[in-house]
């Protein structure tokens, strides 16, 4: 249980520890953008590492290629990122 603590748009990216442990050719920091694995949105998710997020790679949806965030399409992400405030409660079971 979370609560969304902030929002971006287009926001910029830096790879977590662990997922530069995994693929240490990645980039340290990519601006927001259309390349951006952050995709058009990301609402943050208190003090963890984690965010609902867009994605410019859909078709990797539902692939262990994450780091524990909740990707979306970029069109449900905006759509969402338009109608969730800061202060929401997020509960993720699995």
């Amino acid at each position: 249980v979370k609560t969304v603590t902030g929002k971006k748009e287009w926001p910029a990216w830096r790879p977590p520890a662990q997922m530069l442990a995994r693929r240490p050719d990645l980039p340290r920091y990519m601006a927001g953008g259309q390349d951006n694995p952050l995709g058009a949105r990301a609402m943050y998710l208190g003090s963890s590492l984690y965010r609902i997020h867009g994605s410019n790679e859909p078709e990797t949806m539902g692939a262990a290629v994450s780091s524990g965030c909740i990707r979306m399409t970029n069109k449900d992400v905006v759509d969402l990122y338009d109608r969730v405030k800061v202060g929401t409660k997020v509960i993720v079971k699995n």
